[in-house]
């Protein structure tokens, strides 16, 4: 039996574009002779819909797209993922579904049973869950037909509450008593930096454990935050990677039943910071590409931060679609300044320089008579940010451009950043990234020639909006700044907790009372590339009014 892998972007609620592809890929299919072609979770609409689902229209689409694609199903069958309406009066409207396409009519419906309701995911809010389970035949062979979380049971949840069981039902324990000779599994997984090789252990776990192949396809893409990276693959019942689909890209493989048992993919590690930067381009991409953006614009200090973001969005737009603005104020170094030319000049992008310390004692003559005697403070700090955030906000609006944010997750995390200024954006290219991982990013973006001037990376870290500032006047150092916010966040670890891992009481507790304190400011911030196992966002819901 021959089986084809299409892993495909999707874009949500585009049902003309989404059927297209997944028709057009049938037909190839079927022209090379595949027997089964299978599609991702959810695939006929995007995902993930959420409250699209609610509407009447957006589901009659999905069923009547499915319809369309049972038609090429001619010589071929499919699994594609969707939703579908549940009869029972009683429970959820919707159910989160695999479609079995054959014969030029869709044979069955097989829903996911897992329901995942934790961090960035929320599909008990829409979804009943499955509580009957069966095969389908094709060609002598028994198939078990599982959507994503349904082999995650075991799952640990990634806090220290973890669990060996997340779930109390597990399905495949359930499919297996019906005898299955191979597993198709589709899914929608978004990426985090270190979920291959969580995805890719479970996924073996379970065909040692009922030694049995696993066809795991996954989509790729971003939507808004979330991004997908692919990494399809084909598990043999030894639990081996018999094939292995590429990050980050549209592909296709087909591969033939018989022979999974001796095949085994190359092994493929790639590191993770090469891996964010992969998923920070394609996410900017999407997210202009899918929203019918073209041109973008963010503000060009000389520092690590905006500079590598200016990189990213020249590789995911083109040059041609990336114009900056350079604001220098009286606190700002004339090698900032050259930093930041130099910089623009590499990647071949338009830039403008207009300095804003003219500006800047307009405000203060205005407030002057306000401010009166009171020293010179973080308000004065504050009025240049925002200075420079309306006039990149002036760019965006005369010409269309889409403000890109800049901020790190460690200034986020710890509110280190301005309202209305520099954290002005459409879109947060590194508000999931950790300074100390920005610093590897540069490094990465350099390791072939010069791209961003060295001196943005080496210097000391500064807002520049007063004599001699540095990051550290008000913070640690990021290394141990980093260490600390890791576990408070992504660990939920607590302050004790982490004193007992080695940093020291008084840093701690200040780190903690700086997330706690600015949550507020992280509820007003633009979407977020998501990139690790937890970050600042819908996944992340904190109370803006609580004493914790």
């Amino acid at each position: 039996m021959k089986i084809a892998l299409a892993q495909l972007n999707y874009h949500i609620g585009n049902f003309e574009s989404n059927t297209e592809k997944i028709i057009t890929t049938i037909k190839k299919s079927r022209k090379n002779g595949v027997d089964l072609i299978i599609f991702s979770e959810l695939a006929i609409c995007g995902y993930p819909p959420k409250d699209l689902l609610e509407r009447k229209e957006f589901v009659e689409k999905s069923r009547s797209a499915m319809e369309k694609v049972a038609e090429h199903c001619i010589d071929i069958s499919a699994v594609v993922g969707g939703p579908s309406v549940n009869p029972n009066p009683k429970g959820k409207n919707l159910y989160n579904s695999a479609y079995f396409i054959s014969n030029g009519k869709i044979e069955s419906i097989h829903n996911k049973t897992l329901l995942p309701n934790y961090d960035i995911f929320d599909e008990y809010r829409y979804f009943e869950p499955n509580t009957e389970f069966s095969l389908v035949e094709l060609k002598g062979k028994k198939i078990a037909i599982t959507i994503c979380e349904d082999l995650w049971e075991k799952q640990p949840m990634d806090n220290n509450f973890s669990k060996s069981e997340l779930y109390t039902i597990s399905p495949m324990e359930k499919l297996s008593k019906l005898n299955p000779d191979f597993v198709v599994n589709i899914a929608a997984s978004p990426f985090s930096y270190n979920q291959q090789n969580l995805r890719t252990n479970i996924l073996k776990a379970t065909s040692k454990r009922y030694a049995i192949p696993i066809f795991y396809v996954n989509q790729i893409g971003a939507h808004t935050e979330l991004i997908f990276d692919g990494d399809s693959l084909v598990m043999n019942s030894k639990g081996e990677v018999a094939k292995r689909l590429n990050y980050f890209e549209e592909d296709y493989q087909i591969v033939d039943l018989e022979e999974i048992e001796t095949q085994k993919a190359k092994a493929r590690n790639v590191d993770y910071i090469e891996k964010i930067h992969d998923a920070l381009v394609l996410g900017l991409k999407d997210y202009f590409g899918k929203m019918g953006f073209t041109k973008t614009t963010l503000g060009l200090s000389g520092g690590i931060d905006s500079a590598v973001t200016v990189v990213l969005a020249e590789r995911a737009l083109g040059k041609e679609n990336v114009r900056v603005l350079l604001m220098p104020s009286e606190f700002s170094s004339d090698h900032s300044i050259k930093d930041a030319v130099d910089l623009a000049e590499n990647l071949g992008i338009q830039y403008d320089i207009v300095p804003i310390q003219n500006i800047f004692q307009e405000f203060q003559k205005s407030l002057g008579p306000i401010f009166g005697d009171l020293p010179f403070n973080v308000a004065e700090e504050n009025i240049q940010a925002r200075v420079r955030g309306a006039l990149v906000m002036g760019l965006s609006n005369k010409f269309g451009h889409i403000l890109l944010n800049t901020s790190n997750k460690s200034e986020s995390a710890v509110g280190y950043g301005t309202l209305y200024g520099d954290m002005n954006g459409g879109l947060s290219v590194l508000g999931d990234v950790y300074k100390t991982d920005v610093f590897k990013l540069a490094w990465f973006i350099n390791k072939d020639k010069e791209v961003i001037p060295e001196n943005s990376i080496v210097k000391p870290p500064s807002a520049e909006l007063r004599p001699d500032q540095k990051d550290s006047d008000s913070l640690p150092d990021y290394d141990v700044l980093d260490g600390i916010l890791f576990r408070y966040i992504e660990k939920n670890m607590s302050s004790e907790e982490i004193i007992q891992d080695g940093f020291e009481r008084a840093t701690v507790q200040k780190a903690i009372r700086l997330v706690n304190m600015n949550e507020y400011k992280r509820f007003q911030t633009p979407p977020i590339l998501r990139v690790s196992s937890k970050a600042f966002g819908f996944g992340r819901k904190i109370p803006l009014v609580a004493k914790h």
